[in-house]
């Protein structure tokens, strides 16, 4: 990687999001001063990491999601991640180390519709430990395990740890399905 740390710290803040953002949400989200912030997207802009589709709101392009360690995902590939698993490569819910909850996710549609089906405790569970970023990566999609591990190094905890698994994994379900040239699971 080229880039400073701190244009690397802005670059990831702004891959969190999956809708164009403003300089100053992603100043609030990294701590920095909103000018500081500017200044780096308008250099990741020239560098070709970020692109500006609308004066003043800022998204990562694919060369920027490249800096980050991220491929394209193919129709093919965008299919194998998300293919339902069998029950022994599904995502099993635990409420702890030891006491499965006897729900699992056979794929991340699947996932998504089973966050609401157990309890935020048995979320940061699994959370904290990085399983669901295993999960995803196990399953091929890197994209979706880089975006929930940077979502736990900002140690978001109840609800709204569950509010933004569940947006980014939706979200990434809907990109998948629209490469893959399927329906959308989320109408």
């Amino acid at each position: 990687m080229d880039l400073s740390p701190a244009r690397l710290e802005v670059l990831e803040a702004l891959f969190l999001y999956d809708d164009p953002v403003k300089a100053a949400q992603i100043s609030k989200d990294t701590g920095k001063d909103r000018r500081v912030v500017q200044m780096h997207l308008i250099g990741l802009v020239r560098m070709d990491y970020a692109e500006t589709p609308k004066k003043g709101l800022y998204v990562v392009s694919m060369k920027g999601k490249e800096e980050l360690g991220l491929r394209e995902v193919t129709k093919e590939k965008a299919l194998t991640i998300m293919a339902k698993n069998p029950p022994g490569k599904s995502f099993h819910f635990y409420s702890e180390v030891g006491k499965p909850l006897n729900v699992y996710a056979t794929d991340l549609f699947d996932f998504c519709n089973k966050m609401d089906k157990v309890d935020v405790e048995s979320i940061e569970f699994h959370f904290d430990r990085g399983d669901f970023e295993a999960w995803v990566m196990f399953i091929g999609d890197e994209e979706l395990s880089k975006k929930m591990g940077l979502l736990r190094r900002k140690r978001i905890v109840g609800k709204e740890l569950c509010e933004k698994i569940r947006r980014v994994t939706e979200h990434r379900c809907r990109v998948l399905a629209m490469i893959a040239e399927q329906a959308n699971p989320f109408p």
